[in-house]
């Protein structure tokens, strides 16, 4: 499938290879339907990202790596209130079930 969508559109197919496997780990841990819309993109993480860069863009020197790390606690927490919940937060309890039954299972097979 991959080969043929890229004769078609190559963008396109390099976004499905760079998002397959996490799109089927939603899948095998039985969360797609309820949490795909929000964890199948990373635009999350990107609108956080900007978020943040409007608090910590204009500084150019850190005097170390804490202060930078405290500097961006603080602006997370900052930034907290304003953020939305994701679509289907009411079912993260069983995204995290199903995580720590597929850590238990990897373990016990290693």
């Amino acid at each position: 499938m991959a080969a043929e969508l890229a004769l078609v559109n190559a963008s396109a197919a390099a976004s499905l290879a760079e998002g397959l496997e996490e799109t089927l780990t939603l899948h095998r841990l039985g969360v797609m339907a309820s949490l795909g819309i929000s964890l199948k993109t990373t635009n999350i993480l990107e609108s956080i990202n900007a978020r943040l860069g409007t608090r910590t863009d204009k500084i150019d020197h850190w005097r170390n790596s804490d202060q930078k790390q405290r500097w961006l606690a603080t602006a997370l927490l900052d930034l907290e209130p304003h953020l939305r919940r994701i679509r289907g937060h009411h079912t993260l309890p069983l995204l995290r079930a199903a995580l720590k039954a597929h850590m238990s299972q990897t373990a016990t097979a290693a």
